[in-house]
């Protein structure tokens, strides 16, 4: 099983739950309609890597997103997301009315900074940046969520366990794109103008 840093302890999700269409803007970028009711969907514990691809059979594109881990039925801890998508293949399924997971629950699809506890205040405040090559592609925070954290976690409960190390993904700001080979991507979790934590990758 694949493991998370959490508040320097090794941490075993069971699960990620991923919160699709998220930001308005990003909607309007994959020129999506907007969801009458949050979209969920999940990878597993496999999806977790630790290398960012730039292929898989096709170009990957990344997802700068806010992740949190669940502990105790409570958002507990907060760090950096990259969302790996086969884009093509899942505008493919989705014009069929078929489910993502060829396009979203592959190995390696899901890579996290270490995560860090929410400090006083948060969830609010929290906010993301997603640098490639020094050059800033993605930045958001949770005002311009459609349902922000507290709303994402009590709306799973309605209908899904979460279990202790479980990580919620709430989805990324405008400003995706394809992953190239050789390139850096840099993201950050912001609290005001205060860097949580950060992380980076160069894809292969």
């Amino acid at each position: 099983m694949n493991t998370v840093t959490v508040d320097g302890r090794t941490v075993t999700p069971s699960k990620i739950v991923c919160v699709g269409r998220n930001y308005a803007a990003h909607i309007a970028e994959l020129g999506n309609e907007v969801p009458d009711d949050m979209v969920v969907f999940l990878k597993p514990n496999s999806a977790i890597g630790s290398e960012l691809q730039s292929r898989l059979g096709e170009p990957l594109h990344y997802e700068g997103e806010l992740a949190f881990v669940v502990e105790g039925g409570a958002l507990a801890a907060v760090g950096f997301g990259l969302d790996l998508t086969r884009r093509e293949l899942q505008s493919q399924l989705k014009a069929k009315g078929l489910p993502w997971e060829r396009a979203k629950a592959f190995d390696g699809a899901a890579l996290f900074s270490d995560f860090v506890p929410l400090p006083a205040g948060a969830p609010e405040g929290l906010g993301l940046e997603l640098e490639v090559d020094g050059e800033l592609r993605q930045k958001g925070d949770i005002s311009l969520m459609l349902y922000p954290p507290r709303t994402v976690l009590q709306q799973l409960a309605g209908f899904l366990s979460l279990e202790d190390g479980d990580i919620i993904m709430t989805g990324t700001p405008a400003g995706v794109g394809e992953v190239r080979a050789g390139e850096t991507f840099s993201g950050h979790v912001l609290h005001g103008d205060r860097r949580l934590v950060s992380a980076s990758w160069q894809a292969r």
